[in-house]
């Protein structure tokens, strides 16, 4: 079996990362995660919860008092900082430049998102499940159409995905032959 066939392609690398880091999101409504990336190197992570210091949704048990989650009131904003807000956030906080990165998302970036995106440099934007619908459409395009942003969905594939989660269940620096691989 060739070996480097079974290594994932970059982009699903960098999501799988971001899947991994939508594992830490503390927020009932929709777990997100996003890696900021530039020359194949992790400059940042994110994902989705309360400001720094404030109760996380999930130890609560809800995002307002009588409120299952964020969602569930079309007029109460999120509680939640998005992934691709924190991780951003993180790289000024550790002074690390995002002018020309590329960004991994688990979900399309909501407009306010995309705009800070925009902000901090970053050029392309990875995102495995689409979130922008109807007139939300058009100013996202613009902004692709004005040559500020590329935007382009992407999956991981089943091979990848079965690959990962041997990895994931099993010790990974023992002898190959040890495990079972796919």
């Amino acid at each position: 079996m060739d070996l480097e066939k079974q290594r994932p392609t970059w982009d699903e690398y960098f999501l799988m990362l971001a899947k991994l880091a939508a594992t830490r999101s503390s927020c009932l409504a929709f777990p997100v995660g996003a890696v900021i990336v530039k020359n194949k190197q992790v400059l940042a992570t994110g994902y989705n919860g309360p400001p720094t210091g404030a109760v996380h949704c999930t130890d609560q048990g809800y995002c307002y008092p009588g409120l299952s989650s964020c969602n569930a009131s079309k007029t109460m904003p999120s509680r939640a900082v998005h992934a691709e807000a924190n991780a951003i956030a993180q790289a000024a906080k550790h002074g690390i430049l995002t002018n020309g990165a590329s960004i991994y998302v688990t979900l399309e970036p909501c407009l306010s998102c995309l705009k800070l995106i925009v902000s901090a440099g970053i050029k392309e934007v990875f995102y495995e499940t689409p979130f922008n619908t109807g007139e939300s459409l058009l100013v996202r395009d613009s902004f692709v159409e004005n040559g500020l942003v590329t935007l382009k969905e992407i999956h991981l594939s089943e091979a990848t995905a079965q690959r990962a989660s041997i990895f994931l269940l099993n010790p990974t620096s023992v002898a190959k032959d040890n495990i079972e691989l796919i």
